[in-house]
């Protein structure tokens, strides 16, 4: 899997990426600080409303900049998104308003909704070789999961040493080091194969290609599989453990590392799983996983099992949620074509971050009303009928030639 870093370009653009996750953690610490100390009780509310800002920015402003910057050499259009993202960043110590946080938050989220998927669609030109790009995409997935277990660790590091302010220093110097290595980066060149049309036809092409396309088509049901795992961990892990088990901040810690743990080791085997099966078994596999994973949950509540079983389900919803997302990538890179890629990535950037306008309020707003065994079971359902309809949407083909070998397309 790690080969794919004896490629001069793909091994600096993979070190911009891990840089950048290693500020944005940092920065997801600070800004809850900053928030305490701006709001003091109410600080979650404050955060809760960043993080929606946050989402409505992915979910709107990404196709409408990657229609606005199309035309745009990649590599400016990269260091232009890092370098708002990291003046941001140096401002957010000065503020002294709620308020003010939430304009700075959509700004440098609109700025990432930039970035990532233009990054995201620059990395099947550098690695055209199916084989290779499968081994990039485990290793990005790789790169978040061990992103969600060091940046906390980093960061309190830190925290011993100097005031919460100085991490937003470290966000700024992250997308700094992220620009630097773009900028030293030798991008491909590949001509700009702008498409003709008014913005709103741009704006929108990624999502009429997914609407066409039975794969994609899967794949939007399955963004909402994912969702629905992913809510139920990141939302009411603390709920769980504090409430249910009477655990430690430290056994909080404990429970999202098992999640983070189960998707690293399918991230890890992947390249090799998909020589064997196709993308379409593996990834309705994992839907199937984390749908059993949340009714597992269900029980988790209402029969309180023993401390390690709760960590297993946690470790199996990471597991199903990693062997849906590594490879998704790949079904977008056979859909697309040059001039439709960027639109294809920011489609899927932006309408996998639509499913979680639906999934982080269920999550918490019902856990909070109806209590938790109602929370989860409103998910288990969405995950379980997003897996039905992913099978009825996706229909097998049979075995291509892929890379010289013979492999099953998945698509």
């Amino acid at each position: 899997m790690f080969s794919v870093l004896q490629v001069p370009t793909y091994r600096n653009l993979f070190a911009a990426q891990v840089i950048a996750l290693l500020g944005t953690g940092l920065l997801t610490v600070a800004l809850g600080l900053l928030a305490f100390d701006l709001a003091g009780g109410r600080a979650g509310a404050v955060l809760g409303t960043a993080l929606t800002i946050k989402m409505l920015a992915y979910v709107f402003v990404a196709p409408v900049m990657a229609a606005l910057v199309e035309r745009l050499p990649k590599k400016a259009v990269l260091v232009g998104a890092d370098l708002v993202r990291a003046g941001i960043a140096m401002t957010l110590p000065f503020i002294d308003q709620a308020w003010q946080i939430y304009i700075l938050v959509f700004i440098l989220q609109s700025a990432s909704a930039t970035f990532t998927p233009a990054f995201q669609s620059l990395i099947p030109v550098v690695l055209p070789k199916e084989r290779d790009y499968t081994r990039a995409l485990s290793l990005s997935r790789l790169a978040y999961d061990l992103e969600s277990l060091l940046s906390p660790a980093l960061a309190a590091a830190l925290l011993t040493l100097m005031s919460y302010s100085n991490l937003f220093m470290g966000t700024m110097a992250g997308f700094l080091f992220s620009a630097l290595m773009v900028v030293s980066a030798r991008l491909p060149s590949v001509p700009v194969q702008a498409n003709t049309g008014s913005v709103w036809h741009r704006t929108t092409l990624g999502s009429r290609i997914f609407i066409r396309d039975p794969s994609l088509r899967a794949l939007l049901a399955l963004n909402l599989v994912v969702a629905g795992g992913t809510a139920l961990v990141l939302v009411n892990t603390v709920v769980y453990v504090r409430d249910i088990y009477a655990g430690s901040n430290a056994e909080v810690a404990l429970a999202l590392a098992c999640f983070g743990a189960g998707s690293m080791v399918i991230a890890l085997i992947t390249p090799r799983l998909l020589e064997r099966i196709t993308d379409r078994s593996f990834m309705l596999a994992g839907a199937a996983v984390i749908s059993a994973g949340m009714a597992a949950a269900v029980l988790v509540v209402l029969a309180e099992p023993p401390w390690a079983a709760m960590l297993a389900v946690w470790a199996f919803l990471g597991a199903g949620t990693s062997m849906i997302n590594t490879p998704s990538a790949r079904l977008l890179r056979r859909a697309a074509t040059d001039a439709t890629r960027p639109h294809l990535f920011t489609a899927q950037f932006s309408l996998s971050h639509a499913c979680f306008i639906l999934t982080y309020p269920v999550a918490g707003w019902v856990g909070a009303v109806a209590g938790q065994v109602s929370a989860a079971v409103v998910l288990a359902v969405l995950a379980t009928l997003g897996t039905m309809a992913a099978i009825r949407l996706w229909p097998a083909e049979p075995a291509m030639e892929a890379d010289g070998m013979s492999t099953l397309s998945g698509r």
